[in-house]
């Protein structure tokens, strides 16, 4: 393409030399102006080493002494492999053209829990507004998994946030179908090893929330709860205390959140609030009735040259008759990375994180972080003594821009695990 170009524009060159060298003559001999001096046509210096020689039939280089021509030119086709690579070296360079920007990648990984897997992501980058400034960019992210154990999810998550920040939508929608383990409930049975069950979790669950803007960075607005979980398979159920292996809880309650981040998706600096109040009443046909509350609060600042700090502080405490399934948990990809999701849950669960994320070259970095969290029955029988560590090393690439891949492993109190997901942890 750029040698057509090139061509053209060289024709269009010879073509008005043409017409010019014809018209002057004619211009000088009407007019009392001073006579035209001549033009020369244009030349190139037989010494110049790659240098194009424009004709009607060819295009010429000359390279020395040599004039080789090329009687047509064939844009050069890529194989597979310069397809993908082309396509990954494009996927985080802003596409301010493009209403929706959107990429996906895929690939092994691994984790203790799952196994061997293969999990494709897809990441999408718009605005509600296109090509409006004052409108912050939305993002939503597609992403499954399927492993060699049997375990697969398929999900979608995302902030829409609407024309000049006026109202934001939180969703998270996804169906699991997970071989899980279960300790039982309460720090003693999470940390009795003889406690491991095996069985199969199927899970379907819905979280969505609108906010109105208040005020500047200050959002209110109501939201829904639903879930479904059902344990199968197990050999023996003698840890779910005559629990009903089967639940499905329909919630409503409201959203408050403050949000000074600069971009969402990965923050540089910025603080971000959130408390959540969920109600899960009888009259909304839950067998169980119970509520819960949860407190985030996220903190970013610029440390050095390619380095930010940040931490999170986070906790959610439960009332009522609370299923085994809606137990708050440590461990995952979110909180607490390294330990296994789910093995340690009660009514309460708290915990804290402190990441250093730095950059290293180009697309990648590098992140490390300590943290710690506990589990109890009720907020006033938190002690020391259950206190779990945490800490982990990640690596980070930059998929999308401001929007990265990565790559964890935790390590807790006896156990470690890897994570592969998108966007950072909090």
């Amino acid at each position: 393409m750029i040698f057509l170009i090139f061509v053209a524009i060289m024709k269009l060159k010879i073509l008005l030399f043409s017409i010019l060298t014809i018209v002057s003559p004619i211009v000088a001999g009407a007019t009392d102006t001073p006579e035209t001096p001549d033009i020369k046509p244009l030349t190139l210096d037989a010494t110049s080493e790659g240098l194009p020689v424009v004709s009607n039939d060819s295009i010429q280089l000359i390279s020395g002494n040599e004039e080789i021509t090329v009687d047509s030119i064939t844009p050069q086709k890529l194989n597979i492999v310069q397809k993908v690579i082309n396509y990954f070296n494009n996927t985080n360079k802003p596409k301010p053209e493009k209403k929706l920007d959107f990429s996906f990648i895929g690939g092994p990984a691994y984790a203790n829990d799952t196994k061997l897997s293969v999990g494709i992501l897809g990441a999408a980058l718009y605005k509600s507004i296109p090509f409006d400034s004052l409108t912050p960019q939305s993002n939503a992210t597609l992403y499954s998994e399927f492993s060699i154990t049997g375990f697969y999810l398929v999900g979608i998550k995302g902030d829409h946030i609407g024309p000049k920040d006026n109202y934001r939508v939180n969703y998270k929608v996804y169906f699991e179908s997970f071989p899980n383990k279960f300790w039982g409930i309460g720090y003693d049975d999470g940390r009795n090893d003889a406690n491991e069950t095996k069985y199969l979790q199927l899970s379907a669950s819905l979280h969505a929330s609108f906010q109105w803007r208040l005020a500047r960075g200050l959002y209110l607005g109501p939201s829904v709860d639903f879930s479904y979980v059902k344990a199968s398979r197990a050999d023996d159920y003698v840890l779910w205390r005559g629990e009903d292996l089967r639940t499905l809880n329909y919630g409503l309650g409201f959203d408050l959140s403050y949000d000074t981040r600069d971009v969402i998706t990965n923050s540089y600096s910025g603080v971000y609030v959130l408390f959540q109040q969920r109600f899960y009443p009888r009259f909304l046909k839950n067998h169980y009735a119970f509520s819960s509350s949860e407190f985030t609060f996220n903190y970013y600042h610029k440390a050095w040259k390619g380095a930010v700090f940040a931490g999170q502080v986070h906790g959610t405490i439960t009332y009522g008759n609370t299923p085994w399934s809606q137990l708050p948990s440590l461990g995952g990809s979110r909180c607490m990375r390294g330990y296994y999701e789910g093995r340690y849950r009660d009514k309460c669960e708290a915990d804290i994180t402190l990441e250093l994320r730095q950059h290293i070259y180009r697309r990648s970095s590098a992140v490390a972080w300590i943290g710690a969290g506990s589990i109890a029955p009720k907020p006033s029988e938190f002690t020391m003594r259950h206190l779990l560590p945490n800490f982990g090393v990640g690596y980070r690439w930059e998929f999308k821009k401001r929007m990265n891949v990565r790559l964890d492993v935790g390590f807790g109190k006896g156990e470690r695990g890897f994570v592969f997901n998108i966007n950072e942890a909090f």
